[in-house]
């Protein structure tokens, strides 16, 4: 490795890609790496059960990125591939068995981070689904619904602890992969409901003129974007979860009225 001179030699050495050729990693090496961060992890006091299951989480979704990679380099190396027919179609036939393979990998990953789990097409919680919302899923959820508050709202006025009981009750309406993928759907939510978010917070939000009081109280939080997603997807689980918080009723009866909903309106 080259010696470092000058006002960069106490630098921190970076990989160099090219001395490392094409070679992978072996598998002491990533799990070094693995019980580095379960190290690392720990001493900002998350538990390794905790740290397993967001590890695992990423390595589903880079296998589920390493497949759709795949799947596009196997499409477009066929179509260019000048060796007839045969040769397009055993790509194409190759590259689908190897995405195969990987879809089966990342469902394993899947599998180790969040247990076998039943769950119906919208994510909501069955009676088979009894995995407690733990603090990795509240993590995740505010990680998920600080920038999406942020592109209507420049400051958020409610207590840290009190956005964590809003979001328990939240996600206590969905299954476990419901949690696992409603970061996702809190993205479509807000992309297919931006101008009616944008006048809420406009006329209820932080820079509105509307003075704040308990019935306005969760628009001035980034969790309302969560309130109101479930609201629309699922008001009744919503409502039951609330209750079972024991959460303040004005603060969802208000934000149900100004979003054009009623709390006792059935799904």
């Amino acid at each position: 490795m080259p010696v470092k001179h000058g006002p960069y030699a106490d630098e921190e050495d970076t990989i160099d890609t090219a001395e490392m050729g094409r070679h992978a990693l072996e598998s002491t090496s990533v799990m070094n790496a693995k019980e580095t961060l379960f190290e690392l992890l720990g001493r900002a006091g998350v538990c390794r059960r905790e740290a397993q299951e967001l590890i695992a989480l990423v390595e589903a979704g880079a296998i589920s990125d390493a497949h759709s990679e795949v799947s596009g380099v196997g499409e477009a190396k066929g179509a260019q591939a000048g060796s007839g027919q045969s040769y397009r179609d055993g790509w194409r036939d190759g590259a689908q068995a190897v995405g195969a393979e990987l879809v089966q990998l990342a469902e394993g990953a899947l599998e180790r981070a969040i247990g076998p789990a039943m769950s119906d097409s919208v994510g909501v919680s069955t009676a088979q689904d009894s995995h407690p919302v733990g603090r990795v899923d509240v993590e995740r959820a505010k990680v998920a619904v600080t920038p999406l508050y942020l592109a209507f709202s420049d400051k958020s006025d409610l207590d840290p602890e009190v956005s964590d009981e809003v979001l328990t009750a939240v996600l206590g309406t969905m299954s476990v992969v419901g949690r696992v993928g409603y970061a996702g759907q809190l993205e479509q939510f807000t992309k297919s409901c931006g101008e009616r978010l944008a006048h809420l917070y406009a006329q209820y939000g932080p820079g509105s003129r509307t003075a704040v009081h308990s019935r306005y109280s969760l628009l001035h939080s980034p969790t309302s974007i969560a309130v109101l997603e479930r609201l629309t997807a699922a008001p009744s689980q919503l409502r039951t979860e609330w209750e079972r918080a024991e959460l303040p009723p004005a603060w969802l009866h208000g934000l149900a009225s100004t979003w054009g909903a009623s709390p006792d309106t059935s799904d």
